[in-house]
């Protein structure tokens, strides 16, 4: 009985590490993401034309509310940059100064490590005089 309950209790180990890892694993970008504050260095629309083709029953393709950001952090002086579908990016200025939480690419995508996929605007304020 003892041998079966240790039996038991390995199994139960094993598939708790297991779980555990799949979800840091899918959760990598948001477990691991960057809030920045900061000004706004950039903020264009990345108009492609296929982004301007509809999908079939009239919907627009998210590709057409593309955004490519960069922020300079106020306390590092280091420059984030990264695309957003996020909508709220489109009455962004430069000058401009935003929270926003950036989403980076996991390891195992070799050529785009250490760069971030998606930018989440939290809060946007004009900048305090320097």
């Amino acid at each position: 009985m003892a041998t079966l309950s240790k039996i038991l209790k390995s199994v139960l180990g094993f598939v708790l590490l297991v779980a555990i890892t799949w979800v840091v694993l899918v959760n990598y970008s948001v477990i691991f993401s960057k809030t920045v504050v900061g000004e706004v260095i950039n903020v264009e629309r990345v108009e492609l034309p296929v982004a301007l083709i509809a999908r079939a029953g009239g919907e627009l393709n998210e590709k057409v509310f593309s955004f490519a950001i960069s922020i300079k952090d106020d306390t590092t002086n280091e420059l984030f940059a990264a695309t957003s579908e996020d909508r709220q990016w489109a009455i962004v200025q430069k000058g401009q100064c935003a929270e926003a939480v950036y989403l980076p690419y996991p390891p195992w995508e070799l050529k785009k490590r250490g760069t971030y996929f998606g930018a989440r605007l939290v809060k946007l304020y004009e900048c305090p005089k320097k």
